[in-house]
């Protein structure tokens, strides 16, 4: 699908509004502030451009648009059933509900003052803060489609999504200053407008006369209905991928997958207006947008901070008593280490809810979650361009939790009622689900619809699908099974898989297995060249704490006094849980320091890749 560049009522794309001292507005492109008639033909352009507004909104509203799904629906509760609640917590600043919602509607006037109209597209690349939630639903609520870009790019990532997205407004805070010194006048011609969350203090920043906030804000000088507008199919927001192999593409949502990806963790996690979230995910992140908008749905208070370092984080969660958060795996290990450390943990009283995703948590680190956060309900997502299917590892209010966390370990690598791969639950409510196969096998491709589903990659053709039998369905790109009870077993990704002796092996399913070995907290399978078998499969493995690694041939823990790994072990391992031979790596290599991550806790398994080559190559050299 090749979504156009939505045609709008806008200010000519050769000039781009700044604030002036004294509050008008002045086009930087051109000293034109001594140019008389130019400010009157500005207000009266604006004066155009809302009145078309008003035309198009009344157009859509003899269309029936009542019925349509919007995620600035939201904003009616918040200003009246959580009117003098604290919503937003973001350092120093705390704002009520009818605060939060009166600042999202100032922005919003701004924007149509700009000109921001349906299908805009605006970009937005910051650390969380509240002002990000209200850039969200604010270009929402003119029609606009939000671009989050992720803070961590390079200038040459950023300049290349915003070539493919056409932004007409740039939206920054201090983390992207760096990206101004390689701005060029023209280096993005749709660009009209660039706008700082705060006061800009970088002086390549001030040179471009960039907007803030608060002048957007401070130029609406009228309150607005909740009258909102919708870019053409509803689109919203465009995620970028995290880009693990290639660059980034952009995920284009509607409001409505957003809403219903929402409504699933609210019935399946629980979120309810009680809840204190804190935000660990960047928003730019479909993970952290989609619970954010769950949370803005029932009235939850937002604990911001700017983005997950786990001294913080954890000392947001006992200063505001947090109840809820998300995590990948990564982030668990990280918290449940520091909190070790810990002489007195008052976290443990008040976590509720714990959602990870971006990957399966080991027993071990469930265990550990488990004692650390007693009262939590742990879940875990599987999830493309949203999440598909839940399980739940912990739940306090089962009687047998811990014969649960068994059950759980048996489900993932039982021969007994288990296909291949691991265990990711059930779908959510609103999803469609099915597996196909070549007829060979009852392994094969994942396929979804849904409202939950992308419309398509922003700017590409349509994304692949299935429509053998004449239904069309999104291929996610991964492989795996359903079982009888309507469990779906993840095996890997389709790209990922290697090629090796004719076979093919699905890293993720191996590593799954191996992970349940009380040494390994971490591990990693990939594939590298060989002249006899195409490809290798080669484990490099983290170990846990208190464990070593032995390069002597050690066939039992037990002989080195215990807490013990070597090759010769790992073997052993592998054929007493059976795995399939051609299936088990060839070479275990110890990492010594954590695993190259994306934003998202993704492995970067292309750069592990290139790593394990290079060593496995200056191993032969000095032999």
């Amino acid at each position: 699908m090749c979504l156009p560049s939505h045609a709008s009522i806008s200010v000519p794309q050769q000039t781009s509004p700044t604030a002036s001292l004294n509050g008008s507005l002045e086009l930087y492109s051109e000293p034109i502030a001594n140019q008389n008639g130019q400010y009157a033909e500005f207000s009266a352009l604006c004066s155009l451009i809302s009145r078309r507004n008003r035309e198009t909104e009344a157009r859509r509203h003899k269309m029936g648009n009542y019925s349509e799904g919007h995620i600035c629906h939201c904003l009616r509760r918040l200003a009246t059933v959580r009117r003098n609640a604290v919503v937003t917590i973001s350092g120093d600043r705390r704002k009520t509900g009818e605060q939060f919602v009166e600042d999202v509607l100032c922005l919003a006037f701004g924007l149509l003052e700009l000109g921001i109209g349906a299908g805009d597209v605006v970009a937005i690349s910051a650390l969380n803060s509240d002002l990000y939630l209200e850039w969200l639903l604010a270009i929402a609520f003119v029609g606009g489609i939000a671009a989050p870009l992720n803070y961590r790019w390079s200038f040459d990532e950023a300049r290349s999504a915003m070539l493919l997205v056409q932004p007409v407004i740039l939206v920054t805070d201090e983390s992207c200053q760096s990206w101004y010194s390689n701005f060029q006048n023209n280096d993005i011609t749709s660009l009209r407008w660039h706008v700082s969350f705060t006061s800009p203090s970088s002086d390549c920043m001030k040179t471009w006369n960039v907007l803030t906030t608060e002048i957007l804000k401070k130029h609406s000088g009228m309150s607005l209905p909740l009258n909102y507008r919708w870019a053409s199919e509803g689109a919203v927001v465009i995620c970028f991928t995290s880009g693990t192999c290639g660059r980034p593409k952009g995920v284009t949502l509607t409001h409505a997958a957003l809403i219903v990806q929402s409504l699933a963790k609210l019935a399946i996690v629980g979120y309810d207006e009680d809840d204190v979230y804190l935000h660990t995910v960047p928003l730019c992140h479909i993970g952290g947008l989609s619970s954010a908008m769950a949370m803005l749905m029932v009235g939850g208070c937002h604990v911001m901070i700017p983005k997950f370092e786990p001294k913080s984080a954890l000392t947001a969660i006992e200063q505001y008593r947090v109840t809820s958060l998300i995590t990948v795996p990564a982030m668990m290990a990280d918290f449940l280490s520091l909190i070790r450390q810990k002489e007195n943990w008052k976290g443990k009283d008040t976590m509720k809810k714990i959602l990870n995703g971006g990957g399966s948590l080991s027993i071990e680190l469930i265990k550990d979650a488990t004692l650390f956060f007693p009262r939590a309900k742990l879940l875990t997502a599987y999830e493309t361009c949203s999440s598909l299917t839940f399980m739940t590892l912990h739940d306090p209010r089962m009687e047998t939790s811990s014969k649960h966390i068994k059950t759980i370990a048996d489900m993932k690598h039982s021969s007994v009622h288990q296909t291949q791969g691991v265990c990711v639950g059930k779908p959510a409510p609103h999803v469609e689900l099915k597996i196909c196969t070549d007829g060979s096998s009852h392994i094969g491709r994942i396929l979804t619809r849904g409202p939950h589903v992308m419309l398509g990659y922003w700017g590409q053709i349509p994304v692949e699908a299935s429509d053998s039998t004449n239904e069309i369905w999104l291929d996610t790109g991964d492989i795996g099974s359903i079982d009888k009870y309507g469990n779906l077993w993840l095996t890997g990704r389709a790209n990922g898989k290697i090629k090796s002796g004719g076979e093919n092996i699905y890293p993720e399913e191996v590593e799954a297995i191996l992970l349940q070995h009380p040494g390994i907290i971490g591990i990693v399978i990939v594939g590298i060249p060989d002249d006899r078998l195409t490809e290798m499969a080669i484990a490099c493995i983290r170990l846990t704490e208190n464990w070593l690694w032995s390069d002597t041939k050690v066939i039992h823990s037990a002989e080195s006094g215990g807490l013990v790994l070597s090759t010769e072990i790992l073997l052993r391992y592998c054929r007493e849980k059976n795995i399939t031979g051609f299936k088990i790596p060839k070479m275990f290599i110890l990492w010594e320091k954590p695993f190259p991550l994306t934003t998202t806790g993704k492995i970067k398994r292309d750069q592990v890749r290139r790593e394990v080559v290079s060593h496995v190559q200056s191993l032969h050299s000095n032999l």
